[in-house]
């Protein structure tokens, strides 16, 4: 695997949860599965947002929010029939939040329990702009990908070759 670039932080330390707004009682009170589920996926949301937010606080407070936010509809995305492209577009769309508006206050979840998000799902350009940047920049491999993404391997192989053929925006 190439967990390598970013050390895993799993729960972080008291401080460092704390400080994004997190109860550690809270945390352990969660399912097993979200538990695993974080601890796999945290390194490479990590690496992804700190493609967008070069602050590594800034970053690894949008992939804690994107938890947050993932933790309050568990039990639906887990009985979902694709959890990772669930949890992928909960990251995503914060992510996508808070490059359109910065300076909006960071929120988890409104009374519903979903994503405070006005941004419309993800257009098909984004999410070939996202593969190129899991591989090219983050330096996940084709396998990789489609676990963090939840999509198959061969669908991540076509879509990394037509996004090759256009000219990269900004990854």
């Amino acid at each position: 695997m190439t967990d390598s670039h970013v050390p895993s932080t799993g729960l972080g330390n008291s401080d460092e949860a704390r400080a994004i707004g997190y109860d550690l009682g809270e945390l352990s009170a969660m399912p097993l599965e979200f538990t695993a589920f974080r601890e796999l996926h945290h390194p490479r949301y990590l690496s992804y947002a700190r493609v967008w937010f070069r602050d590594r606080d800034h970053a690894a407070e949008i992939v804690e929010l994107a938890f947050r936010a993932l933790a309050t509809v568990w039990p639906k995305v887990l009985s979902s029939p694709n959890p990772a492209a669930e949890a992928w577009q909960i990251l995503r769309t914060i992510v996508s939040e808070r490059i359109e508006n910065p300076d909006s206050p960071m929120s988890a979840d409104g009374p519903d329990g979903r994503i405070t998000s006005g941004v419309p799902e993800q257009r098909p350009a984004a999410m070939e702009e996202d593969l190129a940047i899991l591989h090219y920049v983050v330096g996940l491999a084709t396998p990789e990908i489609a676990d963090v993404v939840g999509a198959d391997t061969a669908s991540i192989a076509s879509q990394l070759r037509h996004a090759l053929r256009h000219e990269p925006a900004e990854w």
